[in-house]
């Protein structure tokens, strides 16, 4: 088996993870697995079947940027022995609740051997963590998962191997989907201005330009000076990009007000940070389909 990477926060980088104890402990009972959103929950159970449960730590509609952490989600923690995060800080709000609940546990980061995109921020280099949103990365998430099970319980090595080989082969299937989609805008049209830096690789993938955003970071709670406001309204003006697309999460008080001086729409309903409690996004490729579809629809 090849070796693993596990990334702890830095409370957790001198503990042993995974000692004898832990791994005689695998081996004989079932893991109790947590992820820390609903979209990794998601992609997480269809690697893991009916041979584990996968509980998400976020519940439904909850946004990682600006997530305020409550008593139990210490709870769930102490109680998991393997918990499953996106990883490239995006999830700021775990380092205090890993502390506080103590213990050991298999920490998978699902985005582990993935080239991230770089950009500035406010002079510094900010890491863009938003991998998700391009179904192409989140085979690789689908093969980290898969080992990082394998190893916390090596007697169902064989069930995640055939579930992810399936699942794999639906994220190449949702890849073949958007594409087709996407083909229906033609190429001068394919312009996004965002809430902030989310569908970065998501562009990439499929040909967009990001003409801008409303708030110029990776987080959805920064807040943007009155150049950076002209400057997009000048941007949207001279590109005619004719959307602003948030999530369903965001504040839409300032994306608004950019409209009223632009004269574009504002798409408030994408699901990018979270899945929803059934429809329209109740499973990650659902939500994929339901954000693509919203965004052809506005520019097709």
């Amino acid at each position: 088996m090849r070796r693993f990477t596990f990334v702890l926060t830095v409370i957790l980088l001198l503990a042993a993870c995974g000692g004898p104890a832990s791994r005689e402990a695998s081996q004989t009972t079932a893991p109790v697995v947590l992820a820390t959103t609903t979209f990794l929950a998601d992609i997480a159970r269809n690697v893991a079947g009916d041979r584990i449960a996968i509980e998400s730590l976020l519940p439904f509609g909850a946004n990682p940027h600006s997530y305020q952490p409550i008593p139990g989600d210490v709870v769930k923690i102490s109680k998991s022995t393997v918990l499953i995060v996106n990883g490239l800080d995006y999830e700021q709000f775990l380092a205090p609740l890993l502390e506080n609940a103590g213990g050991e546990r298999l920490i998978i980061t699902a985005s582990n051997g993935l080239e991230p995109r770089q950009m500035k921020e406010e002079g510094n280099t900010v890491t863009d963590p938003h991998m998700w949103l391009a179904p192409n990365r989140v085979i690789k998430y689908v093969e980290n998962i898969r080992d990082g099970l394998s190893q916390s319980d090596p007697d169902g090595a064989a069930i995640y191997k055939s579930n992810a080989d399936t699942y794999i082969a639906k994220l190449q299937e949702l890849d073949g989907w958007i594409k087709e989609q996407v083909s229906q805008i033609p190429s001068e049209q394919r312009l996004l201005v965002t809430n902030h830096e989310s569908l970065g690789y998501f562009s990439e993938q499929y040909g967009f330009t990001v003409i801008g955003e409303v708030l110029q970071s990776v987080s959805s709670v920064a807040s943007p000076s009155a150049k950076q406001m002209a400057a997009l309204v000048d941007q949207i003006k001279s590109s005619g990009a004719p959307a602003i697309f948030l999530d369903a999460s965001d504040n839409p008080t300032l994306a608004q007000q950019i409209a009223s001086e632009t004269g574009v729409n504002v798409v408030t309903d994408l699901h990018l940070e979270s899945l929803t409690d059934g429809d329209p996004a109740g499973t990650y490729i659902d939500m994929m389909k339901y954000n693509v579809t919203e965004i052809v629809n506005a520019l097709h």
